[in-house]
C-alpha cells in the first residue's frame, strides 16, 4: 500500500458516475512510477453539487482535476480563465486550480496528434476525412487544422455537420453517403463517433477506396481494436487505435499537477488496457 504524507500532491476525475474512468490508473501508474508523494482519486459528484465541491476541492489543496460527462459545460462556466485551445473547441476537460482561479484547458487534440505521431502518422500529410459532428470531432479537427491538414467533417445528419463547419474556420463538409466514394482524397480518415464501441451500432464505411497510404483512426477504445481498424489492418493501410490518445492527453495534466513530464510506452498501455 502506498503511503503518501500531509503535503500529498492531489489531483483527480470528476464525472456523474466516475467509476468508469480509467484515468486514475494511468495517473496511478505515473504516481507510482515516478515514486511521487501525490494522489489521483476518482470524484463522483452529481450535477447539482458540481460548483460548491470543484471550489471546495480548490480550497482544500487540490491542483487540479479532469472533468468528464456530464460537467463539462459548467465547467467551462466555472473558470476564471479559459486557454485558448479549450475557448476554440467549447470544452474544457481539465481545471487546473492556481492561486485561487480556476483555470481550464483542453487536452484531447494534443492527445488525438500525439497518438497518431507514436504511430508514425504525420498529422498534417494531407487531407483528413473525420465522421461525427460532437465535441471530440471539433477538438480533433481544430488540431489537425494547427498541423496544415486540410479538414472534411461527414455526419450522418449533414446539418450537425454544418453547424460544426461554422465553429471550425475552413472545413468542409461532405454528405454522409459519398464518404466511401471519396475516401481515395484522404490521407486520414478519423471516427469520432460512437459507432463501433461496445454496446453500440456498427460503423459501416466501405475502404475499398481508400488509397495506399490512408491512416484510419478511430477514438474508440472499447473494444481496442474496432471492426474499423481491423478492415484497415487487413487491407494494409495503418491502423491507429483510441486509447493512445487517452494516454497521451493526460501527459500535460499530469506534468501540470504533479511536476513530472510522464512517459506513454507499453508498460502503460497494457496496464490500463487491462
Amino acid at each position: 500500500m502506498k503511503l503518501i504524507s500531509g503535503a500529498a500532491k492531489l489531483a483527480g476525475v470528476t464525472g456523474w458516475p466516475v467509476a468508469h474512468s480509467r484515468s486514475p490508473r494511468i495517473h496511478g501508474t505515473w504516481i507510482e512510477r515516478y515514486g511521487i508523494d501525490g494522489a489521483y482519486v476518482p470524484l463522483a459528484i452529481q450535477p447539482q453539487d458540481f460548483i460548491p465541491a470543484v471550489q471546495g476541492l480548490a480550497k482544500a489543496g487540490f491542483r487540479g482535476v479532469n472533468v468528464t460527462l456530464p460537467h463539462k459545460e459548467t465547467a467551462f462556466a466555472l473558470c476564471d480563465e479559459v486557454e485558448e485551445f479549450a475557448r476554440r473547441v467549447g470544452a474544457v476537460n481539465m481545471l487546473t486550480f492556481q492561486d485561487g482561479r480556476i483555470v481550464g484547458r483542453n487536452y484531447d487534440g494534443f492527445g488525438y496528434v500525439a497518438n497518431l505521431r507514436a504511430h508514425g502518422v504525420v498529422p498534417g500529410a494531407g487531407p483528413a476525412l473525420i465522421l461525427g459532428a460532437g465535441g471530440a470531432a471539433r477538438a480533433i479537427a481544430a488540431a489537425l487544422q494547427d498541423e496544415g491538414a486540410e479538414v472534411t467533417l461527414t455526419n450522418r445528419t449533414r446539418e450537425r455537420a454544418e453547424e460544426l463547419a461554422r465553429l471550425v474556420p475552413g472545413a468542409r463538409v461532405l454528405d454522409w453517403e459519398r464518404r466511401a466514394e471519396a475516401l481515395g482524397d484522404y490521407a486520414l480518415l478519423v471516427n469520432t463517433t460512437a459507432l463501433g464501441m461496445a454496446g453500440e451500432g456498427p460503423l459501416e464505411m466501405n475502404l475499398d477506396g481508400a488509397a495506399p497510404g490512408l491512416a484510419v483512426s478511430d477514438i474508440v477504445y472499447a473494444p481496442l481494436e474496432t471492426a474499423l481498424l481491423a478492415n484497415a489492418r487487413a487491407r494494409g493501410l495503418t491502423p491507429v487505435e483510441g486509447l493512445g490518445m487517452l494516454l497521451h492527453q493526460a501527459v500535460p495534466a499530469f506534468e501540470t499537477w504533479f511536476g513530472v513530464r510522464p512517459e506513454v510506452d507499453d508498460e502503460l498501455y497494457r496496464i490500463v488496457a487491462a
